[in-house]
């Protein structure tokens, strides 16, 4: 079982992770559509970091998993979510990031 490297974008895929699931947490508690997803972000920050044997051997198929969840919380807010609320403005900027940092990361 190999180790993942740790390095500055992987610390920024942790942060962005951990501000956009206590994002999701803090808005209209306790609704459970916000608590869920960022359940999901955090489940999935587990999911690609932790030694896991099955996880790191099937550590693409993780990281496109978080990039589709990340992908489709975006489309969701462009759907359905309130564009008079700037906090959602800047919580699409940091999932946009993270969607980044994770498609670079594939290369490590």
């Amino acid at each position: 079982m190999s180790t993942t490297k740790f390095g500055p974008i992987q610390i920024g895929i942790v942060l962005l992770t951990l501000a956009t699931a206590f994002i999701h947490f803090s808005l209209l508690f306790p609704s459970a559509m916000f608590i869920l997803n960022g359940l999901g972000y955090l489940t999935l920050l587990a999911a690609y970091f932790l030694p896991v044997s099955f996880l790191q051997k099937n550590h693409a198929l993780v990281r496109w998993a978080y990039i589709g969840f990340t992908l489709i919380t975006i489309l969701a807010w462009i759907a359905i979510g309130d564009k008079t609320f700037l906090l959602g403005y800047i919580t699409k900027v940091i999932e946009i990031a993270l969607i980044v940092l994770l498609w670079i990361d594939r290369k490590s």
